[in-house]
């Protein structure tokens, strides 16, 4: 922690390799974070360096370190939305009533585990898999999700219960896909 209190110092002094030290410490574990919001891979590490720009940029607003991950983690929650708005603001109606997510076969005999399932919330639509995220992953509320996504209670409650749909029915096809291959 002493380490860490120096690193935040130095980064507070724009010193470029405390900054470093600090993306690199926590990096990997917010890379995760994003993996869960980003509907790809180059998606999550643009936003892990937009949300890492802004930790930098907020980190003098920073008032008890010993909460420096969760802070961080909320920053990067933060960005994730804040890409998906831009997003939505530049599709037109009919690219936001499509559904053209849908998940892959896997053949393989294999059982579906968590990167499996972390792949198939990667191909829910985008309002479906934040709301996911943030109520099953955040453990958000859905008046808390309302307020942050600007969107109602009941298209909180609505969105959840069509990403659980259709992960549902995703894990089953899977499942099918895998006892016709055994």
């Amino acid at each position: 922690m002493d380490s860490l209190k120096k690193i935040i110092k130095g980064c507070l002094k724009n010193n470029k390799a405390d900054q470093y030290k600090l993306y690199t410490h926590f990096s990997k574990k917010m890379y995760g974070v994003c993996l869960r919001y980003a509907g790809s891979h180059d998606e999550a590490q643009d936003i892990l360096q937009e949300g890492f720009i802004k930790v930098f940029e907020k980190l003098h607003t920073l008032r008890d370190q010993r909460s420096l991950e969760g802070w961080i983690k909320r920053i990067i929650i933060r960005t994730a939305i804040e890409k998906y708005r831009e997003r939505i603001y530049h599709l037109s109606v009919d690219d936001l009533n499509e559904n053209g997510h849908h998940a892959e076969d896997n053949s393989g005999p294999e059982k579906l585990g968590l990167g499996e399932l972390l792949n198939l919330i990667q191909l829910l639509p985008d309002q479906y898999r934040l709301v996911f995220n943030l109520s099953v992953l955040e453990g958000m509320n859905h008046k808390e999700i309302g307020e942050l996504l600007g969107i109602s209670e009941s298209t909180s409650r609505s969105n959840l219960s069509r990403a659980r749909t259709i992960l549902q029915e995703w894990i089953v096809r899977e499942q099918k896909i895998v006892e016709r291959a055994i």
